[in-house]
């Protein structure tokens, strides 16, 4: 299927460009916002370590069933309705926590920012779709980008913030940042209703997302589970690096805990570069699965140098198993890769979401139950290293561009 001529990306969908970056922008603030200043939090709301590890795994959770959700609310409100509301609900949750006077108005503020970011999640591949299907690849790498951005800049500036004003502004602060997502959408929801109200004279009732038998038909489709298991590889090995990688750093190495957290920014960063150059490599290969090998690899390398030699080069350790999520980027590319209307991209990354991180949820609790039971960090490092070996076999499956759309026509036949 030759790929649409490249416009400029400014030919008529100037808003939409704003959208996107906007929103991926917001998508990860509510992830990283509380963690740096939760003492500050626990001297006006008691905190223990178990309301401290229920908002800690809220986010695979809510990810999770996002992925579920969001397809069946694009279906009947339309894929830029929805992404407006999932921007609304940024903004509405980080203002709830900044207003939070209990462990429940935290929790609840906490479950509808991150619901939005689910929401996100699904809905910006498709809008990348719908919206510049000539340039998807660059679409991709820019929103990941801006995404890393929106994920780590809290990491800095939330203790400051809570040291010279208030925790309260802290979290708050990142409703009025998400703000202005909500405005392009809005404007393009009012545009398109009103076109389709003049051209019809009825009110838009358009369907974007696909019906219930199309998703059934999907959970069938090897393409699907080989994606949703690839992405639950990437998205289990990050969360459980980002609970326990200081841990394992400073009882394994002699970094202590200043250098374990370093080295866990160290971690984070690798990334950046990865979406930048993952995106438009998968773009150009015909053999995507080449990339996932070598993320499997820089994985199992990383955890074999942690289990055989973690006093040589804890940083080349890190470094190694923080070029492992690369799968990641490749995974949200080959959403539209992989289909060909938009429609059928929001119901593939609805359901490889779910599939991944529900998967992706258990990672940290394992390890850390597995490091409990052990009482060492051998049999939690084979867990995680068993784990990123599963993606051996998914890259086999994706070795051939398949449309999904090919997929399940196999299996309706």
């Amino acid at each position: 299927m030759p790929s649409p001529r490249p416009l400029p990306l400014w030919a008529g969908r100037t808003l939409a460009l704003a959208g996107i970056i906007l929103v991926a922008l917001n998508m990860r603030t509510a992830v990283a916002a509380i963690s740096p200043i939760a003492a500050d939090i626990a001297v006006d709301i008691p905190l223990s370590s178990a309301t401290l590890g229920v908002l800690g795994a809220l986010p695979p959770i809510m990810f999770a069933l996002a992925g579920f959700v969001a397809p069946l609310v694009a279906r009947r409100l339309g894929l830029e309705t929805s992404i407006m509301i999932a921007a609304a609900a940024m903004v509405v949750g980080s203002l709830l926590r900044g207003l939070a006077d209990n462990y429940g108005v935290l929790l609840l503020g906490s479950v509808i920012a991150l619901g939005g970011m689910g929401f996100g999640n699904i809905l910006l591949p498709p809008a990348v779709k719908r919206y510049f299907p000539d340039r998807i690849a660059l679409l991709t790498t820019v929103y990941l980008t801006v995404m890393a951005i929106g994920a780590s800049v809290p990491a800095v500036v939330s203790a400051p913030i809570a040291g010279s004003a208030s925790w309260r502004l802290s979290l708050a602060l990142w409703a009025i940042v998400a703000l202005p997502a909500v405005l392009p959408w809005l404007v393009l929801v009012v545009r398109s209703r009103l076109a389709k109200r003049a051209a019809t004279g009825m009110p838009d009732v358009a369907v974007d997302a696909p019906e219930a038998a199309l998703l059934t038909r999907m959970l069938r489709s090897r393409v699907t589970w080989a994606m949703g298991l690839t992405f639950a590889v990437s998205s289990l090995n990050a969360y459980a690096t980002f609970a326990w990688l200081p841990s394992i750093l400073t009882d394994l190495t002699d970094v202590d805990a200043i250098g374990a957290g370093a080295l866990l920014a160290v971690y984070g960063l690798v990334g950046f570069p990865l979406g930048l150059i993952v995106p438009m490599l998968a773009a150009r290969m015909r053999n995507v699965g080449l990339l996932i090998h070598v993320g499997v690899a820089a994985l199992a390398c990383g955890y074999l140098g942690l289990l055989f030699a973690p006093g040589f080069s804890p940083l080349l350790w890190v470094l190694l198993i923080g070029s492992g999520p690369l799968m990641f980027p490749v995974c949200l590319v080959l959403i539209n890769l992989r289909t060909r209307s938009h429609h059928t991209s929001i119901a593939l990354s609805g359901l490889m979401q779910t599939i991944g991180y529900t998967i992706g949820a258990i990672g940290a609790p394992v390890v850390g139950f597995l490091h409990a039971a052990s009482d060492g960090w051998t049999v939690p490092l084979i867990f995680l290293l068993a784990t990123a070996l599963v993606g051996s076999v998914t890259a086999v499956m994706l070795a051939r561009p398949r449309f999904i759309e090919d997929d399940l026509a196999t299996v309706s036949a």
